[in-house]
């Protein structure tokens, strides 16, 4: 059974929308795309390599789906450990509009999502993978799907767009495994899924 983990880009004030570039994700009209590009370093790609190692199969939301069914494709370096692994493990994009999904090795789900989700960590052999995606990682935190988070916070505020942690969202305890801070000063935090939180007091 594989863990399901979910690696995502954050600001200092939680946004994730679009920090690959200005056209990745202007829904509401979010102008402010390509935050995070001045921030790649040696660092962030050991990073990244290292998760993209573990992996078994990726689940994508499907905007997410959409940018990387039109980037990676393309990349065809067998030496690639990013594109090498997108290209040839297992796919699944989240979605109930999207009627047909030219890239190899992708399966459609989503009519009925956390079921589905389960299935599929069952019957996969090491980590089941989100990356962005941050739409459908609300939806499965709210069912206690999402077992590892790598949270990268980037040193910069951006006031507006769309936030991982969501207003409504369920309460969740995490515990903190590891954390490390590249050379540009992004801090790449790792949590394991803890239950529900614990309250008190500091009343006397």
């Amino acid at each position: 059974m594989a863990k399901l983990s979910i690696t995502a880009f954050l600001t200092l004030d939680g946004v994730v929308q679009a920090p690959g570039g200005p056209s990745e994700d202007p829904s509401g009209g979010f102008d402010l795309g390509g935050w995070s590009v001045p921030y790649g370093d040696e660092d962030f790609g050991r990073f990244m390599n290292d998760v993209f190692d573990r992996s078994g199969a990726f689940l994508l939301g499907r905007r997410t789906y959409d940018i990387f069914a039109g980037y990676w494709p393309k990349m065809t370096d067998p030496n690639d450990p990013v594109a090498s692994r997108l290209n040839s493990l297992p796919k699944y994009v989240a979605s109930t509009t999207l009627e047909h999904a030219d890239w190899a090795g992708t399966t459609i789900i989503g009519k009925d999502l956390a079921h589905e989700v389960a299935d599929i960590k069952q019957h996969t052999e090491g980590e089941l993978q989100i990356h962005g995606s941050g739409t459908l990682a609300q939806s499965l935190m709210a069912h206690d799907l999402i077992d590892t988070f790598h949270l990268l916070v980037f040193p910069v505020v951006l006031g507006k767009g769309r936030r991982f942690f969501a207003d409504g969202a369920v309460p969740t305890a995490l515990r903190h495994t590891d954390a490390r801070t590249t050379s540009t000063g992004v801090v790449i935090h790792t949590y394991e899924l803890a239950g529900r939180p614990t309250y008190g007091t500091y009343e006397a």
